[in-house]
């Protein structure tokens, strides 16, 4: 897995202790705990969540994530399509938009 800058990159000088946590722990630490949970299957879980909490910035870029953790764009429909359910349909919508942007028509 690579080494994520998205926090010293984004927050660095505004929050520097957030960024490295984010940077190091969250990514660097629990991300990379593959023998408990696959990086595929973490994107999984993280792409429910943030639809559910309708944290939309944040995930699209974890669409992007869980497409390059090998998430098709047909999963990515179903995982969303199948949320709908729960989460709501006016979420399930922004999110089609996302899946859109990233994975293409």
């Amino acid at each position: 897995m690579k080494k994520q800058t998205a926090g010293r990159d984004n927050l660095g000088e505004l929050a520097p202790k957030f960024a490295e946590l984010n940077d190091d722990v969250l990514f660097g630490e629990v991300w990379s705990r593959e023998s408990e949970l696959n990086p595929r299957d973490r994107s999984m879980i993280t792409i429910a969540s943030l639809m559910t909490s309708g944290s939309f910035s944040q995930l699209k870029a974890h669409f992007q994530m869980g497409k390059d953790h090998g998430i098709t764009k047909d999963e990515a429909v179903e995982i969303v399509t199948h949320l709908a359910f729960y989460a709501g349909w006016p979420k399930a919508w922004s999110a089609m938009g996302l899946i859109k942007e990233v994975y293409g028509d």
